[in-house]
């Protein structure tokens, strides 16, 4: 019977990729009849716009979560693989485990967008099939390999085990480059409507498919899009994992699950301290191909949706280190380090409130009149970019020291250099301190043009600070003595719901981004090239697409409840599955993969 079930999943599974490949075999003769068509058709009630970005957004969500969590599956499985530790295996079971049903609703959304783009905008749809079609089968095959890779590394758990594990984590690293190539392509697509490059001023393609992919913002936008697919993964992962905690029933299960957020939040977060630095890069290859397209982002009508990003951001900073802090509380010999903890959320709640204030506020006639403008005298100087990069770059600092407070809370070094090593670690925190405020100070005094490379400086200066500390501190601390066994499962329950509020937050904050990246083009369906003659042909005001982005995250976090759901049923009146007798009894201390 189990068997039997195995095959009809695996059939189910196959059905929207064998319609989406039969989708893409029909694309050709589908383009030609679209050629005939009007450019536009008006979807009911909703408009066409509306349609397209509800439906493009969820499958984003759907197809990073699915691309997020096989990466850091597969490094888990990795380290239990080489530390023979069982509970890693578990917990890479248990991740892979996720991503099965958003598999299937990511291939069924994928093809309604395609029947949206081919119905409502035949116009559009037939251009980028000129340019674009070529991809289009690779892409196909490619989402094909890769589900298919997955059920087998999932389903051939028990078989590849032992001496085959080899060829079971094979499975895993291919599918993640499946995975990789994947979004690589159908980036090409997205970046190629913001910065379109291989093509002529009428449209027409130059040379080869290739000049078209490899535009401006494409490289900014695979590097930031692959750093931001592991955090969401990281996020939804640990919300599971905190749904399944405040669930539990038993102590064992609590500090299981307790472990199992504590690594879906360790990769999230560890992830999301580089992820402004890709995000940087993006911006300043947009700025790069088109200046009125950056000013248009940074400095126009966009410019407050940056406020609404700051807040969301410093959530998660603030979010992040809150369930660090807490989960110091479970850790004996922590006490030691708590002191240092209202110093970090002072800077934390200072970088929160600089990163917010805009540069030109909305006040009355007689505010303006008051204050000689609409720039206030005082506040006016944190609301440019040297004070908000100075500010984010001390929050990531702050967060990594957070970090390695925690990862040391309960170990004591035996190395007899340990002292000068820890100078050394505290000195490259101040060192890269330093140079972020001096660089963030000095861009008030030269030209915006040097003051924007200036980022790069402190950008530079935190990277190599934490590069230099972690590879001081593995080494220091590795065989070291323990002052007490981590208590699994003995944190609040506020910690759990803090990494659904992290989850929530990311999913939101994605969309914001999205519409971002999306909107900078205005009405053109491709910048400069294909003009939307529409009468949805608008960028629409933040607080609507702040209701839009809203209704789509409460969307797409109800499939994802009922995802979790399902992952939980599957395992009542289980008996010596891996998922429900084979769990392991998480005790602490050498679990931790800090």
């Amino acid at each position: 019977m189990r068997d039997l079930r195995v095959v009809r999943q695996a059939v189910w599974a196959a059905v929207p990729v064998a319609a989406l490949l039969l989708t893409v075999t029909a694309l050709p003769a589908a383009a030609q009849e679209a050629a005939k068509e009007p450019a536009y058709r008006a979807f009911p009630l909703i408009g066409s716009r509306l349609a397209v970005w509800a439906v493009a957004q969820l499958h984003l969500n759907f197809a990073a979560f699915i691309l997020g969590v096989p990466i850091f599956a597969v490094i888990i499985e990795i380290i239990g693989w080489r530390t023979r530790q069982e509970q890693y295996d578990w917990l890479s079971h248990e991740f892979v485990k996720l991503i099965f049903a958003a598999f299937s609703t990511t291939a069924l959304l994928g093809a309604f967008l395609l029947f949206l783009f081919v119905g409502y905008y035949p116009k559009f749809w037939t251009y980028m099939t000129s340019i674009f079609f070529p991809t289009y089968w690779i892409y196909a095959l490619l989402f094909f390999a890769e589900t298919f890779t997955v059920y087998l590394w999932y389903y051939g758990w028990e078989w590849l085990s032992g001496p085959r594990k080899w060829i079971h984590v094979g499975l895993g690293v291919l599918s993640n480059l499946f995975g990789t190539a994947i979004l690589l392509i159908g980036n090409s697509w997205v970046t190629f409507m913001m910065s379109p490059a291989g093509v002529t001023e009428t449209g027409a393609l130059k040379g080869s498919v290739w000049a078209a992919i490899n535009n401006y913002t494409w490289m900014p936008i695979n590097i930031h899009r692959l750093i931001a697919n592991i955090v969401f993964g990281g996020t939804i992962a640990a919300a599971y994992a905190a749904f399944r905690f405040l669930n539990a029933t038993t102590d064992e299960e609590r500090a299981r699950y307790d472990w199992m957020g504590y690594i879906g939040n360790f990769v999230a977060l560890s992830a999301f301290i580089v992820l402004p630095f890709a995000g940087y890069w993006l911006g300043r290859e947009i700025y790069a191909f088109n200046q009125t397209m950056g000013i248009t982002m940074m400095g126009g009508f966009m410019s407050w949706l940056w406020i609404i990003q700051a807040i969301l951001i410093g959530v998660l900073f603030l979010g992040s280190n809150y369930y660090l802090w807490l989960g110091m509380e479970r850790i004996p010999g922590s006490e030691r380090y708590r002191k240092y903890v209202p110093y970090m959320l002072t800077i934390l709640a200072i970088g929160f409130m600089v990163w917010a204030t805009p540069h030109s506020l909305i006040v009355t006639l007689e505010e303006a009149r008051a204050m000689g403008g609409t720039h206030h005298p005082f506040l006016g100087f944190f609301g440019v970019m040297s004070a908000k990069n100075t500010a984010v770059n001390l929050m990531i600092l702050t967060t990594f020291l957070s970090y390695v407070l925690y990862r040391r809370a309960n170990r004591l070094s035996i190395r007899p250099w340990v002292v000068t090593g820890m100078a050394i670690q505290w000195a490259a925190f101040c060192v890269a301190a330093a140079i972020v405020v001096f660089y963030g100070v000095y861009g008030y005094f030269v030209e915006s043009i040097v003051r924007i490379g200036f980022s790069v400086y402190q950008v530079g200066a935190v990277l190599g600070a934490i590069v230099l500390v972690m590879t001081i501190d593995i080494p220091m601390f590795r065989g070291a003595k323990s002052t007490g066994t981590i208590r699994w499962g003995r944190i609040p329950a506020r910690s759990q719901y803090v990494l659904i509020l992290l989850a929530v937050t990311f999913t939101w904050l994605m969309g914001l981004m999205g519409f971002a990246r999306s909107g900078i083009r205005q009405y053109w369906h491709v910048y400069g090239i294909l003009r939307d003659t529409s009468v949805d042909a608008v960028t629409p005001a933040l607080g609507y697409a702040a209701n839009m982005i809203t209704t789509v995250t409460v969307v797409f976090f109800a499939l994802v409840m009922f995802i979790f759901w399902l992952g939980g049923l599957s395992e009542k009146g289980k008996a010596g599955a891996h998922g429900a007798a084979a769990m392991p009894v998480i005790a602490g201390g050498s679990e931790d993969p800090r």
